[in-house]
């Protein structure tokens, strides 16, 4: 089980600040894969891959990103100074 955090337009989109998730994918790409599948408001929350940022177990990273051995996936809108 990966726990699956959404900030930002992203948890407003999808309607969840967090949820565990069983996957089987190999990369956050996968399971960003797995999640659109599931309902119209995961699909339209990751249909622009360009505006949104991720990060593995609070580290920044790619979309091509491995998940094994992963606790933790956010998904945010990229960062503004300000």
């Amino acid at each position: 089980m990966i726990d699956v955090l959404y900030f930002a337009w992203v948890r407003e989109r999808i309607g969840l600040p967090r949820e565990r998730v069983a996957t089987t994918a190999a990369t956050v790409a996968g399971l960003v894969a797995e999640l659109s599948a599931r309902e119209d408001r995961y699909a339209l929350a990751f249909s622009d891959l360009t505006a949104l940022r991720v990060a593995v177990d609070q580290e920044l990273t790619t979309f091509d990103a491995p998940l094994a051995g992963v606790r933790e996936v956010a998904f945010f809108p990229p960062m503004t100074g300000g």
